[in-house]
């Protein structure tokens, strides 16, 4: 559980369509809350977190799990959970060839080697942590500007969901967590 900051990219007044002016446009690196795509699969009213890794006019392509933006390798320390390289293909990479550079008809993109991709104006390329654990824009595309909620700040709750114990939220707290900030 995240306090989350909405000031940060322009917070919606409650019961309008209104939003305030935004304290800053998101930018890469930033970690954000937002409502996933309707590609993504989840219920309504899920927010998802992850970091920022492309904006709008940036190239990206990852080759065998390495990000690679606007031509340069990205230092990512805040990287971790790789479990090697997938070269394992699916049709959820196939929004991709739409936004293709050098469109190819044999392009065949995995989780961890695909691109060159243009980012489009208003789109951000998100991607999680933990990659080899993570849903996110190499699977359902881009997020679209109006969809990032605001900036998380620091957990406030945290519990394992995995544990059967009745009362998991009351006996499974991680007190670890409580209190780190997102960064």
């Amino acid at each position: 559980f995240l306090l989350v900051n909405k000031m940060a990219y322009g917070a919606e007044i409650p019961g309008t369509e209104l939003h305030l002016p935004a304290l800053r446009e998101p930018s890469r690196g930033d970690v954000v809350v937002f409502e996933p795509p309707p590609s993504a699969q989840q219920p309504p009213k899920t927010n998802y977190v992850k970091r920022i890794l492309g904006v709008p006019g940036d190239t990206l392509s990852m080759v065998n799990g390495r990000l690679i933006v606007n031509g340069i390798p990205l230092a990512e320390p805040y990287k971790n959970g790789v479990r090697g390289s997938s070269d394992v293909r699916s049709q959820q990479f196939e929004w991709q060839r739409e936004f293709l550079l050098d469109p190819d008809p044999s392009y065949r993109p995995t989780r961890d080697s695909w691109g060159p991709l243009l980012v489009p104006l208003n789109r951000f390329f998100v991607m999680g942590d933990n990659r080899a654990n993570s849903e996110d824009s190499r699977y359902w595309g881009w997020v679209p500007r109006e969809a990032i909620r605001g900036k998380p700040l620091v957990i406030y709750f945290s519990y394992d969901r995995r544990m059967p114990a009745p009362f998991a939220w009351l006996t499974e707290i991680r007190w670890g967590r409580l209190g780190n900030t997102i960064h």
